[in-house]
């Protein structure tokens, strides 16, 4: 865990020997990753440089990485990545030191702490930059409140490259020795007991969900609930997508088989068929009444802010009409993503954007590809669609163009906020500022018969300043005052009609709907310049 671009992918990637960081959608996890290391014991000198094969799975000690996400938005990830771990790999940048995210995984792990038994490992990352200041990296923990062994703390601290593999070897090590002091065990003889990383829809499989295991061993045909999903377990693969005969304590696998999709961050329980379908039914019950309880406390809250504002209305001496009641603006989105924990992490991100004159409606979300159905109610709702790292098939993109529907598609978290930021304060009302773009003064009027037999007044003008445009607005002002604002309606050079008039040029100037032009007035021409609003 640790601060975005830190380099927690790129070490991993190299524990495993794949390419993960580079095919990453803005260069930043976006999802929790699980793999396996086996541990080789002891670790021999000569060893230093070799680096871990994750092919050889047959040792008996394997360690389970879990890559969460690093930015902002992602901090239900990383909340749930700590829960169900043992021990934290805290990566820090050489070259970065303490950002706002490290700071949020030492929060995380303090507070693990108080609950059970969690460890720390700090590993001190791209050392092998020019630019790297190991000692200031140390330094700023230390300020932090994380206790480095070297200064008298209970936390060891690796320096490394994730990039060209040094110190690798003594990170594993270290967690090694770690697990033994914790005295790290799980029962592998009883029902199976695990949490839900993340879930996804995929297509030849159906719902699918990675599964951590943290208790017994799980094996096809065992049934499973988590949450109200339920599922019989068909197949269980590996990260890699291979094919695994079980999954003992501490070792991720993907799980097919699930009648509906689990919710990322799930408990797993194994059980008999009839058991799970009671606690499913329980489980239903028990979320209805919920639902009913939170929807009355909602109209309660209603009614209660509905007669403050009448009371205080009242005691103020007047009421305010429903027309005069500034109503707060909504953008309304249906959110679609890739896996459950990314429309978490999006719904989070963007649940939270707006002030008190607009803000984000979230109508709908899901996992899994843009359907007609989504369509249908975006349109119902006049919804905008985001459709995160998910695919809009042809014909769903023919029915959202019939019908007027807008989709953004986008594989990167931080462009969709700024999208869904822009559009929200699109909703906001506008500013208006004046700019004086030119000045003329009144030197004589004329009265001209026009061919309707109307006689209309024409003031004769010298510009005194700047460049007056017949496309703008103009104001007249006398004794200092301003006495009329309006359109020009006409803007002429003798008997020619023209578009502009420069500095120290006479011209023939009329205003729409005023005819009180006097000597000696000013007037000035200027442009509305909107400001847009910002959040």
């Amino acid at each position: 865990m640790g601060h975005v671009d830190h380099g927690k992918t790129t070490l991993l990637d190299t524990l495993r020997s794949s390419s993960v960081a580079t095919s990453e959608a803005g260069g930043i996890t976006q999802h929790i990753g699980a793999f396996c290391v086996p541990v080789r014991s002891p670790l021999h000198p000569s060893d230093e440089d070799v680096q871990p094969s994750t092919t050889d799975m047959t040792d008996d000690r394997l360690i389970t990485f879990l890559d969460t996400p690093g930015h902002s938005a992602f901090s239900a990830m990383r909340a749930r990545g700590t829960s169900v771990t043992d021990i934290v790999v805290l990566v820090v940048a050489a070259d970065d030191g303490v950002m706002p995210q490290t700071l949020e995984v030492i929060n995380l792990v303090n507070r693990e702490k108080d609950k059970g038994n969690i460890g720390m490992v700090v590993a001190i990352n791209k050392i092998d930059k020019d630019e790297a200041d190991v000692e200031q990296a140390k330094l700023s923990l230390l300020a932090a409140g994380v206790s480095l062994e070297e200064y008298g703390g209970d936390v060891p601290c690796v320096e490394i490259s994730g990039l060209t593999g040094r110190g690798l070897p003594d990170l594993i090590e270290t967690l090694a020795l770690m697990a033994d002091v914790m005295d790290l065990r799980a029962e592998r003889d009883c029902p199976v007991v695990g949490y839900v990383l993340e879930s996804k829809v995929q297509k030849g499989l159906g719902p699918v969900a990675t599964i951590l295991v943290t208790r017994g061993t799980l094996v096809p045909g065992t049934p499973l609930l988590a949450g109200t999903s339920t599922c019989s377990t068909r197949r269980l693969l590996s990260p890699t997508t291979q094919p695994l005969a079980s999954a003992p304590p501490g070792m991720p696998a993907i799980v097919t088989g699930w009648k509906s999709l689990p919710a990322a961050g799930d408990e797993v329980l194994a059980g008999s068929e009839g058991d799970i379908k009671k606690a499913k039914v329980n489980r239903l019950k028990k979320k209805d009444v919920e639902s009913v309880l939170q929807d009355v406390e909602a109209i309660n809250a209603e009614r209660k802010a509905r007669r403050e504002s009448e009371t205080g209305s009242e005691s103020c001496g007047h009421t305010k009409n429903k027309d005069e009641t500034e109503e707060r603006q909504k953008l309304k989105l249906v959110v679609k993503g890739d896996v459950s924990g990314s429309v978490e992490a999006l719904v989070g991100a963007l649940g939270g954007i707006g002030n008190d004159l607009a803000g984000v409606d979230i109508v709908s979300t899901g996992v899994g590809d843009v359907t007609e159905t989504d369509i249908m109610m975006a349109k119902t709702a006049d919804a905008l669609i985001i459709a995160f790292s998910v695919s809009v098939p042809r014909s769903v993109q023919g029915i959202a163009s019939r019908d007027s529907v807008t989709i953004y598609p986008s594989n990167i978290i931080y462009r969709v906020i700024d999208h869904v930021r822009e559009r929200v304060a699109s909703l906001l009302p506008c500013t208006y500022t004046t700019k004086v773009i030119g000045e003329a003064t009144v030197l004589q009027l004329f009265d001209i018969h026009t061919k309707a037999n109307m006689t209309k007044r024409i003031a004769g003008c010298r510009v005194g300043n700047g460049v007056v445009e017949k496309a703008c607005m103009a104001r007249v002002i006398r004794d200092g005052d301003v006495i009329h604002e309006g359109p020009l309606d006409t803007l002429r050079q003798l008997k020619t009609e023209v578009t502009e008039v420069r500095k120290g040029l006479e011209c023939g100037i009329s205003l729409k709907d005023y005819n009180n032009l006097r000597e000696g007035d000013l007037v000035q021409a200027f442009k509305l310049i909107e400001i847009p609003a910002v959040l």
